[in-house]
């Protein structure tokens, strides 16, 4: 079987990537050939994305690869950029991060649509930053008047490429707009809300052809003219959990980088009263797969850290605090990772001091023990997610892979399989690049099914295992201390307990 070779352009919440694989029988290799910052703007009006370097740095991405056989993009969730009537994007679009959303569900949505019903239909996470609440946010406002359509970020990354419009169904159904069980818009979503249905572009399924290279990017990027642009399962963790190395159903994901997405992969919605109130979310995935899972803020924690400690002139190295994290006392101080004071950006160690010091706890003093306090605070939102992810889902988990950039941090991984009593398998650190060449080799007839895909990687990528530690009872412990401090008062369960 002869080789081919794909473009992925990979863009996450700080930085985007291009990274170039090629698949042939019982070969998957990869290279980044070029990665860009992802630097939002503060506007007069909100936090926005800069959408056009981002389209700069795909463009100097293709120009740095050699001759690709297919394109494909994936990117974040719920932000869009907005058409006019003559197909150009007005203005830049807002960051998820943005406050404009803030108590918007409950002012605007909830009331015409109550939030019970919306999760039966939709079967979305509650997060002040859906796309519909994004909507809510900007009713009655010159931009969202005089736009034509409205396009999810890769969707619209995909349009300069192309020219071709469409919307993606695993990044669709991260909107609020979308069907859990039929796979389709919402009409009575989007009629109740008073959205107009012909903003919403026709839905496309990961391995739809999504168009070739305009002319004038072919001859800026170098690429042939003709190249194709494959759509792939274009919402970034929905990429990842393609890439995750598991040879059977009794698996949990964790997808770590800024966010971490802990759940289960299934075959069809919980829509139960019980999973809203514990607010997981049921996202479109390869195949008509669901996958069920929580947002956990994820390392942003660590990296709004490592961002302040860099402005104050102090070492941020991730090796040194790592080292001296591992020295730190344990479980001396811990936060609720869920916790929104920790979504803006801004001073992340004081506000996890002042954490610390409203709920009566140790505050921690140096980097080490601010860096401990966050990784063990993380392993401990792990374990709580996938355990309850399993009590809804009426299923057994026997292991845990670990993918995405977290799949490097030895520590966070290690404090997974302790927190949780289950082993970790821990990488491949590019899931989300390597999931988006995998479907676009898949469009291409060079592998199989998702299962094929999944043989694949295991057979040719570096995975790491971690097996659970002695410390059980003191992870209980801490879980039960958080459990307290979240209003609770009742422990996380282990699967040893």
């Amino acid at each position: 079987m002869p080789h081919h070779t794909f473009a992925a352009a990979d863009l996450g919440a700080t930085s985007g990537r291009v990274i170039v694989g090629r698949v042939g029988h019982g070969v998957l290799d990869f290279s980044e050939v070029h990665r860009f910052p992802n630097t939002p703007v503060l506007l007069p009006d909100g936090l926005r994305w800069d959408v056009l370097a981002l389209y700069q740095g795909i463009l100097d991405g293709l120009r740095a690869s050699d001759q690709v056989d297919s394109v494909g993009i994936d990117t974040w969730a719920v932000d869009y950029g907005l058409l006019d009537a003559d197909g150009a994007l007005a203005g830049q679009p807002f960051h998820y991060r943005d406050s404009r959303t803030d108590g918007v569900a409950a002012r605007e949505v909830w009331p015409r649509v109550p939030a019970a019903e919306m999760y039966r239909i939709t079967g979305l996470q509650h997060l002040p930053f859906n796309t519909v609440h994004q909507l809510a946010a900007g009713a009655g406002s010159a931009q969202l008047g005089s736009a034509r359509r409205l396009l999810l970020m890769p969707d619209l990354f995909t349009y300069w490429l192309t020219g071709s419009i469409g919307a993606e169904e695993t990044n669709a159904s991260t909107t609020g707009l979308f069907d859990a069980h039929t796979g389709t818009w919402s009409g009575t979503v989007i009629d109740r809300l008073g959205i107009d249905s012909g903003l919403l572009p026709p839905l496309r399924a990961p391995g739809d052809p999504a168009g070739t290279l305009l002319p004038h990017v072919a001859a800026h990027t170098g690429q042939s003219p003709g190249t194709p642009v494959t759509t792939v399962a274009s919402h970034d963790t929905a990429s990842a959990v393609v890439a995750v190395p598991a040879t059977g159903r009794d698996f949990a994901y964790i997808s770590c980088g800024t966010w971490s997405l802990a759940g289960l992969e299934l075959d069809a919605p919980v829509v139960t009263e019980a999973s809203r109130e514990a607010n997981f979310t049921n996202e479109r995935g390869v195949d008509g797969t669901i996958r069920y899972l929580r947002n956990i803020m994820g390392l942003w924690l660590l990296e709004e850290c490592r961002r302040a400690w860099s402005r104050q002139g102090l070492p941020a190295g991730l090796p040194r605090l790592l080292a001296d994290a591992a020295r730190a006392r344990p479980f001396a101080s811990l936060v609720d990772a869920d916790s929104p004071e920790f979504l803006a950006p801004g001073d992340m160690p004081e506000r996890i001091r002042a954490y610390c010091r409203r709920t009566g706890q140790p505050v921690p003093r140096g980097q080490g023990e601010l860096v401990r306090c966050i990784l063990e605070s993380l392993a401990l939102a792990h374990r709580r997610t996938l355990w309850r992810a399993a009590e809804l889902a009426g299923r057994d988990i026997t292991h845990i892979h670990l993918v995405g950039g977290g799949s490097r941090n030895e520590l966070l991984c290690q404090f997974t399989a302790d927190a949780t009593g289950l082993p970790v398998v821990a990488g491949p650190a590019e899931a989300t690049a390597l999931g988006n060449i995998l479907v676009q080799a898949r469009a291409h007839g060079l592998v199989g099914d998702l299962p094929a895909m999944r043989r694949l990687l295991t057979a040719t990528q570096k995975l790491r295992r971690y097996t659970p530690g002695a410390q059980r009872a003191a992870w209980a412990a801490a879980a039960s201390r958080i459990a307290v401090a979240q209003g609770s008062g009742r422990p996380g369960r282990t699967a040893a307990e």
